[in-house]
C-alpha cells in the first residue's frame, strides 16, 4: 500500500484503488491505517520517517510542494513547510508550515517525489523575505552550484517573479556570482573593498596545482594570495590546519598569503583596502586607491 509514498496514503487514493468507505473505517479501527493528517494515513503504528511527515504534508495539501528548511529534508521535531496557490485558503493542522505562492506547477521541479520546488524558485523566494541584504547574499552563494542550479537557471526563474522584493540587488547579484564571487565573504569584499577603492581585480577561484583546490583571491602578477576566512567553513581544528598547510605551500611557491576574516572585510573595508593597496604596491602596482562615501579623515 502506498510504496511510492513510503506507506502514507490518502482517503481519495484509497478509493480510487476500489476500496469501499467501511473498508477504510474498519482499517482504521483494526490500526492497519493511522491517521496522520485529516484522510490521510501511513500504514503502521510507529513513529513517522521524516520522509513519511514529509509526504503525509504534501499529500494533505495537494496539490503542494516541499519549501525553505524542508527541501533537502525534514528534521525531527521542526514543522514541514510547504507552497500551495496563493488564491487557496488552508488551516494547516500542527507541524505543517503553509508558503502562498503564484505558479506553483511552473516552479515544482519534476519528477520530485515527494514534490519539491526547484532550487532557484525557493532561492528567489526565501531571498525576497530574507532579512538582510547579507542575508540575501548568503542564500544565493550557498544555493548556486547544487544540484545542477545555475546563475543561468536562476536568471531563468527571475522571469516568473517579475515583481520580487530585492530584485535589483538579486540581479546585481547573479551578476557578481556569475563573475567568481563565491560567498557572502567575497560579496563583501568586492562590493566593501575592491570596488569602491578602486583595488585592481584579483583571480577569483584560482585552481592550485592539484586542481581540486582553489584559492579565494589572487594577483599572480604581484604574487600575492588573499584567503577570505568565513564564518562557515573555516572555524574546525581541521579546516584551520589544512588552511595553513595551503598558506605553506603558497609561499613555498613564491607568493605571499595574506587572511582577511569577517571583521576585515564588513565592519572595516576601508581600512582594509588601504592596507591591501600598501601590500600591492609594495609589489609592483601603481594604481591610486579611491576614497569612497566611507573612508574617514
Amino acid at each position: 500500500m502506498g510504496g511510492t509514498q513510503c506507506g502514507v496514503v490518502t482517503w481519495r487514493q484509497l478509493r480510487l484503488r476500489g476500496w469501499p468507505e467501511t473498508r477504510i473505517r474498519r482499517a482504521a479501527r483494526r490500526r492497519e491505517l493511522v491517521r496522520v493528517h485529516p484522510q490521510v494515513y501511513v500504514d503502521h503504528t510507529g513513529p513517522l520517517t521524516e520522509e513519511q511527515r514529509a509526504w503525509a504534508a504534501v499529500l494533505w495539501a495537494e496539490p503542494a510542494a516541499l519549501w525553505g528548511p524542508s527541501l533537502l529534508g525534514t528534521n525531527p521535531g521542526e514543522p514541514v513547510h510547504l507552497a500551495i496557490d496563493r488564491k487557496r485558503r488552508l488551516a494547516p493542522p500542527d507541524g505543517i508550515v503553509l508558503h502562498r505562492v503564484a505558479h506553483l506547477s511552473a516552479m515544482t521541479r519534476p519528477g520530485t517525489r515527494p514534490p519539491r520546488l526547484a532550487l532557484e524558485h525557493d532561492a528567489l523566494l526565501r531571498a525576497a523575505s530574507a532579512a538582510t541584504e547579507t542575508d540575501v547574499v548568503a542564500i544565493l552563494t550557498s544555493t548556486i552550484g547544487r544540484l545542477g542550479t545555475t546563475v543561468a537557471a536562476m536568471r531563468r526563474a527571475l522571469e516568473l517573479h517579475p515583481t520580487v522584493r530585492r530584485r535589483r540587488l538579486i540581479v546585481a547579484l547573479l551578476d557578481d556570482i556569475d563573475h567568481g564571487t563565491d560567498s557572502v565573504l567575497e560579496h563583501g569584499f568586492l562590493t566593501r573593498v575592491e570596488r569602491p577603492h578602486g583595488l585592481p581585480s584579483p583571480v577569483r577561484q584560482s585552481a592550485r596545482m592539484d586542481g581540486r583546490e582553489r584559492r579565494d583571491l589572487e594577483y599572480p602578477e604581484f604574487g600575492l594570495v588573499v584567503e577570505l576566512d568565513g564564518r562557515l567553513h573555516h572555524e574546525s581544528w581541521a579546516a584551520g590546519n589544512r588552511d595553513a598547510g595551503r598558506d605553506l605551500r603558497d609561499i613555498a611557491a613564491g607568493s605571499t598569503v595574506l587572511r582577511l576574516r569577517w571583521a576585515q572585510v564588513m565592519r572595516d573595508p576601508c581600512s582594509t583596502a588601504a592596507l591591501l593597496a600598501q601590500a600591492l604596491r609594495a609589489r609592483g602596482w601603481n594604481g591610486a586607491v579611491k576614497r569612497c562615501s566611507s573612508c574617514q579623515g
